[in-house]
């Protein structure tokens, strides 16, 4: 029984070497990626890029920051801040004077619907005359109609209905 055991140790001390070597096709060396024009090419970059990206100012900044290059700034205020993802601007450059325009033009055509509904449209009906007016508003005095602030009230100003 016990040769069998120096065996299997023997077997799994080999595997736990095998496992643990570090592979020869994995670069162990960090990606470095260009911090230039860092704005015009988020957009375009991979997501992974972008999270090695990332990372790399992550660990660039917590050294110190004066010895942090202009590009490296620039990259990581763009990164925590920039115009990307939930902070990218929902309107185009443009928008606001072609949306003008449209605001415009749908008040002149309603206007001119409205002009031509007018000229075209019949005459105001007969209850709109100033006489009916008038006999309206002495039939409602004659009938004491709203007597404590309206038209048969005393000391009533109003033009009545």
């Amino acid at each position: 029984m016990l040769p069998i055991t120096i065996g299997r140790r023997r077997v799994i001390s080999s595997a736990a070497r095998v496992v643990n070597k570090p592979h020869r096709f994995y670069s162990q060396q960090k990606e470095t990626i260009s911090l230039q024009n860092i704005e015009t090419r988020w957009k375009t970059m991979a997501p992974t890029e972008r999270s090695t990206l990332t990372k790399q100012l992550e660990e660039a900044q917590l050294g110190d920051w004066k010895a942090l290059s202009v590009e490296q700034k620039r990259a990581a205020y763009y990164v925590a801040f920039g115009s990307h993802g939930a902070r990218e601007p929902i309107t185009k450059p443009g928008h606001y004077p072609k949306l003008i325009a449209s605001v415009l033009g749908v008040v002149a055509i309603s206007s001119a619907m409205m002009y031509v509904a007018r000229a075209k449209g019949q005459e105001s009906p007969h209850t709109m005359e100033p006489e009916w007016r008038e006999k309206t508003n002495e039939y409602l005095r004659e009938q004491n109609s709203n007597p404590i602030s309206g038209i048969s009230s005393e000391g009533y100003k109003g033009k009545g209905f």
